[in-house]
């Protein structure tokens, strides 16, 4: 059985892969410092793209969260989250291409993008069958199946989830969007610029993939 500290580590992990990917926004707060000409519109832009990326794992997790309520359906609950993942990367493995809605919304809503990217990308979904995982309700005696317990405990491990994702996402993001602010400039950009939508796609497939064989 997988084991909390390799599931934790997960999280810490997926959650500095999306801040390193470029699609979840770190250029953005590399252009917002360099249009204003000063540092602290970076960290301003990073806190908004932070913020957005929270609210879009809490909105996925929670109904989650709730549906572990259902002890005796938690194996097909957590079945169908990692089908869902594995849908989701085969999806974006074959589009390969943004939602065009995004390009609509403006850079000064960085949060708002931010949120929609989380989800239409498939970042909230990735920590589902991590998430399920933490939640251990086939090792819970009829004793500590209540409802009320069960709710708080959840909650408050969505939430726990949600904020060590989203600060290892700024974390990583944060450092690699400082680096080319202060010292790698946008010529790395423009020589280094790397597309990581297979690989993301392929990443969410296999964190479906070891959710489906953990639940069954």
């Amino acid at each position: 059985m997988t084991s909390t500290a390799g599931l934790w580590l997960a999280v810490v992990l997926s959650g500095a892969y999306h801040g390193l990917n470029p699609g979840m926004g770190w250029p953005l707060a590399v252009s917002a410092a360099l249009m204003e000409q000063r540092q602290h519109a970076l960290w301003h832009a990073l806190v908004a793209l932070a913020g957005g990326h929270f609210v879009a794992m809490m909105g996925v997790l929670l109904p989650f969260a709730l549906m572990t309520i259902l002890v005796d359906f938690q194996r097909e609950i957590r079945i169908g989250a990692a089908l869902i993942v594995i849908a989701m990367g085969l999806y974006i493995a074959i589009t390969r291409r943004h939602p065009r809605f995004l390009a609509r919304v403006p850079p000064s809503r960085l949060a708002l993008w931010s949120f929609l990217v989380a989800l239409a990308h498939g970042a909230a979904l990735m920590l589902v069958p991590i998430y399920l995982g933490l939640c251990g309700l086939d090792e819970l005696d009829t004793g500590h199946r209540a409802v009320p317990e069960i709710m708080g405990t959840n909650g408050l491990l969505v939430l726990a989830v949600a904020a060590v994702h989203t600060g290892a996402m700024m974390l990583g993001g944060g450092a690699l969007a400082f680096a080319v602010y202060r010292w790698l400039g946008l010529q790395f950009l423009s020589r280094s610029w790397f597309n990581l939508e297979m690989v993301w796609a392929l990443s969410l497939i296999l964190v479906g993939a070891l959710g489906l064989w953990a639940a069954i």
